[in-house]
């Protein structure tokens, strides 16, 4: 069982695959951590790095390289990323995650990664957005798609008014039925 999370930033992706992870016993792996760490090395914050990678292509590569490895080398796990669906397109289920902005940034400014907080609300949307749009430039130039094309998943879920918990559920449910109609 592969099983790939994507959605927009604040909807999520990790505590859903971490969840997801120990409730079906799968491996967890996560791109929005490896660019946090990628972050931290270079000693810069996460809308820089996406800057950054706008220039230098090896910083997308990179990543992108490891989730295609992974696809190919790998069964049995779960792994969040904005591309995982369309690197591992053969993944059994292919989730997405969105949620209204506003309780996007409120949950930013609630979690605990520091570099990635604003002084406001207002702040945290326009950094979502900024890093939104380096992304979806990005990804267009390199690879001609858009992580948001609902062709890429097979199951989608809003996150705006339920708990992660309640997320995780409904994807395990989405799971046995389509393991029962096969």
């Amino acid at each position: 069982m592969r099983i790939t999370i994507s959605g927009k930033a604040g909807t999520g992706k990790s505590t859903v695959a971490r969840l997801l992870s120990e409730k079906l016993g799968l491996d967890r792996y996560s791109i929005g951590d490896l660019m946090r760490a990628m972050a931290a090395e270079k000693g810069i914050s996460l809308l820089e790095l996406n800057r950054l990678a706008e220039t230098d292509k090896s910083i997308d590569f990179e990543l992108d390289n490891k989730l295609k490895e992974l696809g190919k080398e790998k069964d049995d796990f779960v792994v969040d990323g904005r591309l995982t669906a369309f690197f591992i397109p053969h993944a059994e289920v292919r989730v997405f995650l969105d949620a209204d902005d506003r309780v996007r940034a409120e949950r930013i400014l609630r979690d605990k990664r520091q570099h990635e907080k604003s002084k406001s609300l207002k702040a945290t949307i326009s950094n979502i957005k900024k890093r939104e749009e380096s992304e979806k430039k990005r990804y267009k130039k390199y690879y001609g798609t858009d992580y948001l094309d609902r062709k890429l998943y097979n199951c989608f879920v809003d996150t705006t008014k339920i708990a992660p918990g309640e997320v995780a559920d409904s994807i395990i449910k989405f799971i046995e039925s389509k393991q029962k109609s096969l």
